[in-house]
């Protein structure tokens, strides 16, 4: 005979329902973490995009989506995001930045602590933010 001792109600994990909606920001941020860390010599250069910091505009990118993926997986769990949580994701996004700056600097090979990046980072937080607002007005009430 098979005694369940876990009530019905805790074989129903609402953290388990709930993480579903930020896989995507999961491992959009892992990838961050790995992109930002790869060894300096293994990053190709060229006097092009040195010229246009295509660096910062890739650390734009790389924390923008990240808020706006966390963000909607925030939007889609709940059906409403406030200011405040927007933020918080925003806080979050540029101390990540900042982090992986120092992680730069003291551990990751051929690479340094760079604050432009930093801040690029935060831009990047706030352009996700704006992101999320247009996408939430245009695509997410639609559903």
């Amino acid at each position: 005979m098979i005694i369940n001792i876990y009530p019905k109600k805790q074989l129903d994990v609402p953290a388990m329902r709930i993480i579903r909606y930020y896989w995507p920001a999961i491992l959009w941020i892992l990838l961050v973490l790995y992109l930002c860390t790869i060894p300096g010599d293994k990053i190709p250069k060229d006097p092009f995009y040195e010229k246009i910091h295509m660096d910062k505009i890739v650390h734009l990118g790389l924390f923008g989506c990240t808020v706006l993926l966390l963000c909607i997986g925030y939007y889609r769990s709940k059906g409403h995001i406030s200011a405040l949580t927007l933020t918080l994701f925003w806080f979050t996004a540029a101390a990540y930045g900042l982090a992986i700056e120092f992680i730069q600097k003291y551990w990751a090979v051929d690479r340094s602590f760079d604050m432009i990046d930093a801040v690029a980072d935060s831009i990047g937080a706030m352009c996700g933010i704006i992101a999320f607002l247009f996408i939430r007005k245009w695509w997410l009430k639609k559903q």
